[in-house]
């Protein structure tokens, strides 16, 4: 079975409308329990077989973390045996071949490694219960695909009852809804081109070019829809969750680019594995600490070539630009440093989107002009919906707003995109969110 999606009907009509109630109409003592309950529960709906799994990685890292902070002679050992333990059960169930990939493992995994780290490293006073480690391992707005959150970050929010206040529960409804517009008005509309001209070998130029624009607007409105719609669902239950993304497609450099793209894994990358590995040497040991951190991020994305490569293209940009690029960066127009960081992350998108890397290099021969006339069939270049959804995704990347747009016209503008996004998913087949398969 498919995970239950924010987009999906069953959620909209039937799991928020009782679970979101609820929450606040049980005593505060029991909120905790409640959405604990309701979170394990929503994941079971798509992983039923494989719920044991969460289960047994959240006594695993509250049993770690309790042996760092209780055994002092021992708390390098607890320490180690648990960042062993999430990654023997990160490489069965995600790279070992024949093992179902789970929904969330990835993010599920990262949390719990960071709460060990921050055990041992003193940055958290004490362990938490056995329900405080499974409510941020497995709260469901974040459950399967981010962001990643941290006890040091939503610990003391556990730690004390919520209060409903009026105007953070709009902001969530507010922060859901765009979410869900960019999801499914957006990055669905635009899927419809990639999913027509990836993996079909040699195709013109043209058609490379626009499925390759189209996905790379559709990755960025499908996750940051998702981040959106996670933070606003937190929101509605009194949490604040950090921020996942910062039109990173307006980064003047590759650095910039990862300051504002999946911010939380990129934290997560500088402070558990970039900063141990040593940051304080010189450029080329820097440069070094960078190429393993993101060769290490593209395998987290996935066991292929594809995604190694893109990680390695990702850390090697990153090193160039730390042993002086930058510096002819900040001296170049602006317009230059724009093309040159759109253009890095565009030709990553390639290998992150096709299946192998000779289908990749197939695929840039194709943006080259080297590419063989073939017959696509109804490829949407002309579509009118793609066309709008092409426009909005453009707009949409960066950080403006009409000088006509009053607090007046918000809820108009939000009640029409709730609308228009009900109509198409009522008229839609099931469309995963990208990030649900890492």
């Amino acid at each position: 079975m498919n995970p239950l999606l924010f987009t999906d009907a069953a959620f909209l009509f039937f799991f928020a409308p009782i679970v979101l109630p609820s929450y606040w109409l049980v005593p505060p003592a029991w909120r905790n329990a409640w959405l604990l309950t309701a979170s394990v529960g929503l994941y079971a709906w798509g992983e039923t077989r494989y719920v044991s799994v969460l289960l047994g990685s959240i006594v695993l890292n509250w049993a770690a973390g309790l042996a760092i902070a209780k055994w002092p002679r021992g708390r390098g050992i607890a320490l180690w045996a648990g960042i062993a333990a999430n990654l023997t059960l990160l490489g069965v169930f995600k790279y070992l071949p024949g093992f179902h990939i789970l929904a969330g493992l990835s993010f599920y995994t990262f949390i719990g490694m960071s709460y060990l780290i921050d055990l041992y490293r003193r940055d958290l006073d004490e362990p938490s219960s056995l329900a405080r480690v499974g409510l941020l391992m497995s709260m469901f707005p974040h459950l399967v695909a981010g962001p990643i959150v941290r006890m040091t970050e939503i610990g003391g929010q556990l730690a004390r009852p919520r209060v409903w206040v009026r105007e953070n529960i709009a902001k969530g409804v507010r922060r859901f809804v765009i979410g869900m517009g960019k999801k499914v008005l957006i990055a669905n509309t635009l899927s419809a081109v990639p999913d027509t001209v990836f993996g079909v070998g040699s195709v013109p130029a043209q058609a490379a070019w626009l499925a390759l624009i189209c996905y790379t607007l559709q990755i960025y409105f499908d996750f940051s829809g998702y981040s959106d719609m996670a933070i606003g669902l937190a929101g509605m239950l009194g949490f604040e969750f950090p921020e996942n993304f910062n039109y990173p497609y307006v980064s003047r450099s590759i650095t910039e680019f990862w300051r504002r793209w999946h911010m939380t894994l990129s934290g997560w990358l500088r402070d558990y594995l970039f900063f141990p590995l040593g940051a304080r040497g010189g450029r080329l040991f820097v440069s070094r600490n960078l190429l393993i951190v993101f060769v290490l991020c593209g395998l987290w994305h996935g066991a292929s070539w594809n995604f190694a490569v893109w990680g390695l293209w990702h850390g090697v940009l990153l090193s160039t630009e730390r042993l002086g690029l930058d510096r002819v960066l900040k001296r170049s127009p602006s317009a230059v440093q724009a093309v040159y960081t759109l253009s890095a992350v565009a030709i990553g998108w390639v290998l992150f989107r096709t299946a192998s890397l000779p289908e990749a290099a197939e695929f840039m021969k194709s943006l080259l002009g080297a590419g063989m006339p073939r017959d696509l069939g109804p490829v949407p270049l002309l579509n009118p919906a793609v066309g709008l959804a092409l426009v909005a995704g453009l707009a949409g990347s960066v950080r403006w707003t009409p000088t006509v747009w009053t607090r007046r016209l918000e809820l108009p503008a939000l009640g029409a995109v709730f609308a228009a996004t009900l109509a198409t998913i009522a008229g839609a087949t099931y469309k995963p969110f990208i990030y649900f398969r890492f």
